[in-house]
């Protein structure tokens, strides 16, 4: 499970994100913080992954906080969680290594993306050793939340969702057969949600020529839209 602890100044919007949260497998909330002192404070007492941080915080800001454990040693991940839009704001909080920055007002659909491509940059992380340009561009692109396209009739967001999350964690190429073999669904279903992703640009068709005529056609999601 990833550990997470959510930050805002408004006891109603923390408790929000905190359900938000917990309805996102392979995430829990293991603490809730007020303030920047209070947010600091969870984190030095806490073994937490992430932390979901609003910027306008009564004490302190959200970038001071995430300025503040850096400076501690402790290796946290931060997705910043705030009404600041200003680009210093936004430009700041990059420097000081946030992941994912996402506005309010937003929807648990935003959040859950944005929390899966958290999850899959984990896993891509997890095989250590040196990356070859490959590696590093699945792990810059599982930063990227992309929200699913919006589906033309025929198409279930269900299979839509289930062969997005496949192809993010992925680590490399997949053929329709090795899409459908991992999500469960027909190879002729595969290759139609593949062409969707590849028409709207979400992922990318390459072939691969082997000893028989025909090259096999394999999909890579694009790092990023």
């Amino acid at each position: 499970m990833i550990d997470v602890l959510v930050v805002d100044d408004d006891a109603r919007v923390v408790d929000v994100n905190a359900a938000y949260v917990a309805k996102v497998p392979g995430f829990q909330v293991v603490g809730k913080a007020y303030s920047a002192a209070e947010a600091v404070a969870r984190i030095e007492e806490l073994d937490v992954d992430l932390v979901l941080l609003d910027h306008y915080l009564p004490d302190e800001t959200g970038l001071s906080v995430a300025r503040t454990v850096r400076e501690r040693g402790h290796q946290i991940d931060v997705i910043m969680v705030t009404a600041a839009r200003d680009v210093a704001t936004v430009q700041a909080a990059m420097r000081h290594g946030a992941l994912q920055y996402l506005v309010k007002p937003f929807s648990f659909a935003g959040l859950r993306d944005r929390l899966e491509a958290y999850a899959a940059l984990r896993r891509t992380l997890e095989g250590g050793g040196e990356a070859e340009q490959a590696e590093v561009d699945r792990i810059f692109g599982a930063l990227s939340a992309t929200p699913a396209p919006e589906l033309p009739k025929g198409h279930s967001p269900t299979t839509a969702d289930l062969v997005r999350k496949a192809m993010m964690s992925a680590e490399g190429p997949l053929s329709a057969q090795e899409l459908a073999d991992r999500t469960g669904i027909s190879r002729q279903t595969a290759q139609r949600y593949l062409k969707l992703l590849e028409r709207t640009g979400r992922v990318r068709l390459s072939l691969k020529y082997g000893d028989t005529g025909r090259p096999e056609h394999r999909y890579a999601w694009v790092a990023s839209h």
